[in-house]
């Protein structure tokens, strides 16, 4: 068997499984809240703890540029192993607010060495077509992100422990994956010494900043849109009492449609530019937050969760995009350190506005905080449409 054809889809079924860990404490959230007597601001605190653990990971990992000085498939296994440990937690019995949340946060911390390390074997791998191969990368994340709420469809069947265990289960197996069947790729660089100026070096470069200021316009928007898709739901059927509408099934659809859209926007971006893509689909989820209050006003169920899938699709499809270019602009060197640390602004940047939208809706029954979400958008339209962004 020809090894380097099945490099992709291995490490794309490692990411799937691995990332299966991000969400799954919003897939469970309800049982959470039951379980150990929480309150319904829990969502927005869990959902912080663990992108403050991935920040922090990611902050620690770029600083001592553990990806470019050591195997990254083997930064990925161990990161898979703690990160799945870490999420065993959440079944402790005698666990309270406080515990949770570090349980949450160790396992965001490990998801460090999962996703941009991921992205970091694959740019190892395939420097032609990079664009596509992270579409494929990045669409694994969205499904395995979404797929917690599938598993939360599914607790009629059983109890909702085991959809933490089997999450954890996956991830090992991702990480097992990884380290068994994906060598170093060819287009690795080893950085052998430890370089604390990498950290910095790489926004020297001006086709870097502009991608990664696209990205961060991008971020503003992604993670909050994910975590609040089940109150979008709640909100619309509260508002529309003849409606009943299957949240945690549809948190699945409209999260996981996300993964495809991944993937046509790297085949796109072959044929018409990778910024072009990128900002096209930047705009579209720009028009999304803006219109989002009139989409509570929709009488018909069906126009409604169309209006959440199309925005599910397009607020995620320049992701792999913008890591494309933050890894084409990247010193091929510190390509690891470059993509982990504009992970780490990125995901500095869902916290705020994650809890922005907390804030706003303990503040406010207004339906119209979700407008908000397009000031990273438009920031990041701004810049790449400035003369000076040519990336």
């Amino acid at each position: 068997m020809n090894g380097s054809k099945i490099i992709l889809p291995i490490i794309v079924l490692s990411q799937f499984c691995c990332t299966s860990l991000w969400f799954v404490g919003n897939g469970v959230m309800n049982d959470l809240i039951t379980s150990y007597q929480l309150t319904d601001q829990a969502l927005g605190h869990l959902t912080s703890a663990v992108q403050f653990g991935f920040i922090l990971g990611t902050l620690c990992f770029a600083i001592f540029t553990i990806a470019d000085r050591f195997s990254p498939s083997k930064v990925f296994f161990v990161s898979a192993i703690l990160g799945a440990t870490f999420n065993l937690g959440i079944v402790w019995e005698a666990n309270t607010l406080t515990s949770i949340l570090v349980f949450r946060f160790l396992t965001g911390f490990f998801l460090a060495g999962i996703y941009p390390v991921g992205m970091k074997i694959a740019s190892d791998h395939f420097e032609k077509g990079l664009g596509k191969s992270l579409g494929y990368l990045v669409g694994a994340l969205v499904v395995g992100t979404a797929f917690p709420h599938l598993l939360k469809d599914m607790t009629d069947i059983f109890p909702w422990k085991s959809v933490i265990i089997v999450v954890s289960v996956l991830a090992t197996l991702g990480g097992g994956l990884m380290v068994f069947l994906v060598p170093d790729g060819p287009f690795r660089t080893s950085s052998l010494k430890f370089d604390s100026a990498a950290f910095f070096r790489v926004f020297q470069n001006r086709k870097f900043r502009s991608a990664a200021v696209g990205y961060f316009g991008h971020m503003w928007e992604l993670y909050a849109f994910w975590a609040f898709v089940p109150i979008l739901l709640k909100t619309y059927a509260s508002e529309h009492p003849n409606v009943a509408l299957n949240s945690s099934l549809l948190s699945f659809v409209i999260i996981g449609i996300g993964g495809i859209a991944c993937v046509l926007s790297g085949y796109i971006s072959q044929a018409v530019g990778v910024k072009r893509t990128a900002s096209l689909s930047l705009l579209l989820s720009c028009f999304c937050c803006i219109v989002s209050p009139l989409a509570f006003l929709l009488e018909s169920e069906y126009l409604f969760i169309a209006f959440l899938i199309f925005w599910g699709m397009v607020v995620i499809a320049d992701s792999p995009l913008f890591s494309t270019l933050v890894a084409q602009n990247a010193p091929r060197e510190s390509k690891g350190t470059a993509l982990t640390i504009v992970n780490c602004i990125g995901f500095s940047i869902t916290i705020i506005s994650i809890q922005l939208l907390n804030g706003l809706q303990s503040f406010t029954n207004s339906n119209s905080i979700y407008m908000i979400l397009a000031v990273g958008p438009i920031l990041g339209l701004v810049v790449l449409s400035s003369k000076c962004s040519r990336v």
